[in-house]
Parts: C-alpha cells; structure tokens; sequence
C-alpha cells in the first residue's frame, strides 16, 4: 500500500529542491537534480525521472536516477506512448498499480515487461499555462502508487516545474549570446581572409569571397577553416 509523506517532510523537500535548482544554470543538471529528490520523496520508489518536452511531445532533456528509468523512458518516446507522454499531453498526473495488466499503451507495456517496473505514477510539470514535461516516478511491486502518491507528486511537481521553467529562461540568453558571438567571430575571420585575398589577388571583395567558398566546397571544409588558413598564412591551392 502507498504511503504519503507528511506535509512537514514535503515542505522540507520541496525547499531543498528550490535550493538546489536555484544555484544551477543548466537545464540539464537541474533536471537530474530533481529526479533524485524526487526519487527519495516517495517511499518504494526504485528510479525517477524527468523529461521536458516541446511542443510536439519530443525530449529537449531528461534526468533520470537509474539504468532501468532510462530504458522504461526510451520506450515511451520509441513508441510515443506511455504514463509520461500521457501526463504531459493531458496536463494531469496518471497513476499505474501494474504495468502488466494495465490496459493502456501496449506497446509501451510489451517492451517493458522484461523490465523491474510494476507500477508507475506520472505527474505533469506545469509552469503558468504551459506543460514543460512529466515528472515520473518506478516500482518494483504492485500497488506500491495510489492515489495519494499522485497527489503528492503533482504538489512536488508544481514547485519544481516554476523552478525549471525560471532555468530555462535565465539559460536561453545565454544560448543566444553564445551563438551570436560565433556569429559575429566567423563573420570577422571571413572580412579579415576577403582583406588578405584582395590584397594579395588584387581583385574584389565579391571575388575574395567566392575563391574562399570554392576552396570550402573544394576541400570539404567549412568557410571558417578555410578564413583560418588563410589568415595563418597557409592557403590552399589557387588562392
């Protein structure tokens, strides 16, 4: 029979978390941290799991505690059906007592039945009106989740879903500024090669260019290795 934490227990998790995930930059990280306090917040539980989804139900990333969570998760987005898919589409936890005779997602429930995993409660991660994903909890023994248990894991869930979605956006920016700034670096390498050529070749800006992206397609480089080599004082053939 399940048992749920005292509300005092919760809390205490659910400060750790905010603890833990607000010191962390990184989605990635911050979703293994959940996925091992919330593995300890219900008893029974062997592995936990955390998937953030976009919008078409596809993993942007995951954390999970243990080898066997890995493997009941990878199944679910093989067959694009399982408890986690179905939290997150219908942003309401679900609950399996046993996997082997629950009617649901059969294909899912055939490529797991060599697996340890008997019961299975999902709790959808709901940040404002958006559901980034699925929080998942795994047993070995029947009945081990009930109704209390997704309870409790959608009160853990709501917390912990406010907290990711704050990493998520303070770590776009980031994103954004890295991948600008390589776009800025190759952009100057490329002025910097089109300078050298021009003076060296005596031609155009336009015709600079052009020799360096032959001489990419040419050698299977890209159009930065190509600005480097020439800048380093070794061009290729012809240029």
């Amino acid at each position: 029979m399940a048992q749920q934490l005292p509300l005092d227990e919760l809390s205490t998790i659910i400060a750790r978390i905010q603890g833990l995930l607000l010191t962390e930059e990184k989605v990635t990280t911050a979703v293994q941290l959940l996925a091992r306090a919330a593995k300890e917040s219900v008893p029974g539980t062997i592995g936990a799991g955390v998937s953030l989804l976009d919008a078409r139900g596809r993993r942007t990333s995951s954390g999970y505690t243990d080898g066997i969570v890995e493997k009941a998760d990878a199944a679910q987005y093989e067959y694009g059906e399982g408890p986690c898919l179905t939290a997150w589409a219908s942003e309401k936890p679900v609950l399996v007592q046993d996997v082997h005779t629950d009617p649901r997602w059969t294909g899912w429930r055939n490529a797991v039945r060599d697996l340890p995993v008997r019961a299975v409660v999902s709790a959808p991660l709901i940040a404002g009106k958006e559901a980034l994903g699925a929080l998942k909890l795994y047993a070995a023994t029947p009945a081990t989740y009930d109704d209390s248990s997704a309870r409790l894991l959608q009160l853990f869930a709501g917390p912990a879903a406010t907290l990711l979605s704050h990493v998520q956006a303070s770590e776009a920016p980031k994103r954004m500024t890295e991948g600008l700034q390589l776009t800025l670096n190759t952009r100057d390498t490329v002025n910097q090669a089109c300078g050298v050529l021009m003076e060296r070749l005596g031609v155009s800006r336009d015709a600079a260019l052009q020799q360096l992206l032959r001489q990419a397609r040419e050698r299977a480089n890209t159009l930065q290795q190509v600005c480097e080599s020439v800048l380093a004082g070794t061009p290729a053939s012809g240029i």
